[in-house]
């Protein structure tokens, strides 16, 4: 069910339609919020869009959900993915595959009937993020339990290597050719890897930042943008390591993203509801042009590089239950049919 919940003004020209009726008029460049209910129960992490498909892939605890991006509806599941985390696309390959964080695994699937072809073992333990790499051929799971990365090779589905890394790995971005970028959470790094060697090549500090999660990249300019917990964004050279900029973002940030045609780079904040627009005016200069009021706990996000639409998961929650000898620090629960994607319209 769609519906619309708001407009919220945004400078410098980011001028759009909205994706569905809205319940105020707004000046131009506006960006309009509207969100699909999807309910369901479970937590939720990354969102991956297949923009040439117009779907959105929504990890949700145990399985996948498959939405139709253009009016919300749901197009299948992806089943038997305990703890998924992420979601990576590798269309040349006709295949996808999940992170199971909770299995120790990963799902690959057929893009086009969305049915698992079969289920690929990991090195490592609770495998978070996930990468095809098109360089490589091969796919990399970022494994946040024993701190390394798994390297699968596509075409035969076997693991190749296992990379270890100096703490927890968290987002990863690839440039296409080889290089491979993670953010080290517990240790406020950035490691850079080969893909083909399945080596790492450089590891560099992140000034200014607490836990860095989510990481976006500028391929053009050779630009790093990691969201630290701290409410920084780190500006990284992604050739030498160099600390470029620190911008602040929003409490509570976990995804990252970057417009290419509109050079601007996105942090999704749930801690305080709220998703960071950023104005790239050169390769070393960034000016935060707004805080769009998103929905607290709208922490990941996934963009849509040829609309421009911004994906967002949010939820209410139930209280906190207490604390268990077998689990000493419970989530609160999500609240029955609360569970939704806002669309943010840029």
């Amino acid at each position: 069910m769609r519906n619309s919940i708001g407009i919220f003004l945004m400078s410098a020209g980011l001028a759009g339609n909205a994706v569905a009726a809205v319940t105020a008029v707004a000046p131009p460049a506006a960006a309009a919020l509207t969100h699909y209910t999807l309910g369901g129960d479970g937590g939720w992490d990354y969102l991956t869009v297949d923009a040439a498909s117009h779907r959105l892939f929504i990890s949700r605890s145990d399985r996948v959900l498959v939405m139709d991006t253009r009016d919300g509806k749901l197009l299948g599941t992806i089943a038997d993915t305990a703890g998924v985390h992420g979601i990576a696309l590798a269309p040349e390959l006709g295949r996808g595959y999940t992170s199971n964080g909770r299995a120790d695994s990963v799902t690959e699937f057929d893009l086009t009937t969305l049915k698992p072809t079969r289920t690929i073992a990991v090195s490592g333990h609770n495998p978070d993020a996930i990468l095809f790499d098109a360089a490589s051929q091969r796919v990399f799971t970022f494994n946040g339990r024993s701190k390394d990365i798994s390297v699968i090779d596509a075409h035969t589905a076997k693991v190749v290597a296992t990379i270890p890394v100096s703490g927890k790995p968290e987002f990863a971005a690839a440039d296409g050719k080889g290089r491979i970028f993670v953010n080290i959470e517990d240790t406020a790094e950035l490691t850079a890897i080969d893909s083909k060697t399945a080596k790492v090549t450089s590891t560099w500090k992140l000034p200014d930042c607490e836990e860095p999660s989510g990481l976006a990249f500028d391929i053009q300019q050779q630009r790093l943008f990691s969201v630290c917990q701290n409410g920084h964004m780190i500006v990284t050279d992604a050739l030498s390591g160099k600390h470029v900029a620190t911008v602040p973002i929003g409490k509570g940030p976990d995804a990252a993203a970057f417009d290419i045609e509109r050079k601007l780079v996105l942090s999704s904040n749930g801690e305080d509801g709220t998703v960071t627009i950023i104005q790239q005016t050169d390769r070393d200069h960034y000016k935060v042009l707004t805080n769009i009021p998103t929905q607290k706990s709208a922490r990941t996000m996934a963009l849509d590089q040829t609309t421009h639409r911004i994906y967002l998961a949010a939820a209410e929650f139930g209280p906190t239950p207490p604390a268990t000898p077998t689990q000493a620090h419970p989530r609160a629960p999500v609240l029955p049919d609360s569970f939704k994607i806002l669309v943010l319209q840029q």
